[in-house]
């Protein structure tokens, strides 16, 4: 996928698209991998994030920070739109994402335990940039093939991974297992938020939401690789 492509994510191959009277739906507007100044590489507080979506007309947002959802439980009491309760889970082999979570998973458990613990919360499991060499699942694709049975979403458009490979990757992916996809900007900083996103009707349930995204519309846009300096320097201001 192209930077700057927008279009339906059936036309995309990934997802079937069920025609619906949208003249009487309302859409949101999402961007479903934000983090806050509760992830250790990022000081972005809540409320610039709150700001920063009202200004761009994002209405639905995943706070997904690294292994806390103390930030995405605070921004659902704060935010005037919709919140989901995620996080990116560190593994060994890299990071899972959980999604609709009640409470929080540590990070530094096996990728098994983490699938294992956000099904536990009858939460989704979600593969953020499974693909992109440099944040991506380290695991060879034969295994990745054998979790595809235990995944719900994959992340199909980072705006934070350089490479368009990766994305072309995991749309293949979503394709071949009839997975619903997600993208996100990974944002990390106010003016990232809203460089990727989806346009799909609402929804109140996971399981809603699952089949609200197989009718999403996305545009996509890549953020600058300058972004990672400002993470960088989080991590460095965030030492012990």
């Amino acid at each position: 996928m192209k930077s700057g492509q927008r279009g339906n994510l059936n036309q995309l191959g990934l997802l079937r698209f069920a025609r619906n009277d949208k003249r009487n739906t309302k859409l949101l507007k999402a961007d479903f991998h934000i983090h806050t100044q509760y992830s250790r590489d990022c000081n972005m507080p809540l409320e610039k994030i709150i700001n920063r979506c009202l200004k761009t007309k994002i209405n639905c947002i995943a706070i997904s920070d690294h292994g806390t959802v103390e930030g995405a439980l605070k921004m659902q009491s704060l935010a005037p739109f919709k919140v989901i309760v995620a996080e990116e889970i560190l593994t060994p082999h890299g990071e899972i994402m959980g999604m609709f979570l009640k409470e929080g998973i540590p990070s530094g458990i096996s990728v098994e335990e983490a699938i294992a613990r956000i099904k536990a919360q009858d939460a989704l499991v979600c593969l953020p940039h499974p693909f992109d060499p440099f944040r991506g699942l380290r695991l060879d694709n034969h295994k990745i093939e054998e979790l595809a049975g235990q995944i719900d979403i994959i992340e199909v458009f980072n705006a934070r991974s350089p490479l368009s490979g990766p994305a072309a990757k995991a749309q293949n992916f979503a394709t071949k297992y009839d997975l619903p996809g997600i993208v996100g900007s990974d944002a990390h900083s106010p003016n990232e938020i809203g460089y990727t996103y989806v346009e799909m009707p609402e929804f109140d349930t996971k399981d809603d939401f699952l089949q609200a995204l197989r009718q999403g519309k996305i545009s996509t846009r890549k953020s600058s690789f300058l972004v990672h300096f400002s993470s960088a320097w989080a991590k460095l201001r965030n030492l012990p």
